[in-house]
C-alpha cells in the first residue's frame, strides 16, 4: 500500500528534530480552530479531516515517545555496560 504524500511529509517532519514541536503545536491548533479544510458542519466530511490529523499526531507523539524510551534504554544499557557491573537481568527474568 502506497504511503500519501502528506502522511509521508507529516511523520518525516515529526522526526525531525528541530520541526517536531511546530508540527505537534500546528496540529493541535488545527484541531481546536473553528477554520478547516472541510467545514465541520458537513456531517461526515467535516470530521474526516480532523481524525486524519488527531490521527496523525496521536501516532506521531506515541512514536516519539517510543524513541526516547529506546534511546534511554540504550543509554542505561551502554552507561551498565562501561562501569563495569554486570548487566541487570530483564525485569520478567528476575
Amino acid at each position: 500500500m502506497k504511503i500519501p504524500f502528506f502522511t509521508r511529509l507529516y511523520n518525516g517532519l515529526l522526526k525531525h528534530p528541530r520541526y517536531r514541536w511546530v508540527v505537534m503545536g500546528a496540529s493541535l491548533l488545527y484541531l481546536v480552530s473553528p477554520l478547516d479544510f472541510s467545514p465541520d458542519l458537513i456531517p461526515v466530511v467535516g470530521w474526516v479531516d480532523d481524525g486524519v490529523v488527531a490521527t496523525l499526531l496521536a501516532t506521531g507523539i506515541t512514536q516519539v515517545l517510543l524513541d526516547r524510551r529506546q534511546a534511554m534504554k540504550e543509554k542505561k544499557t551502554l552507561t551498565t555496560a562501561t562501569s563495569g557491573e554486570p548487566p541487570a537481568l530483564p525485569s520478567d527474568l528476575e
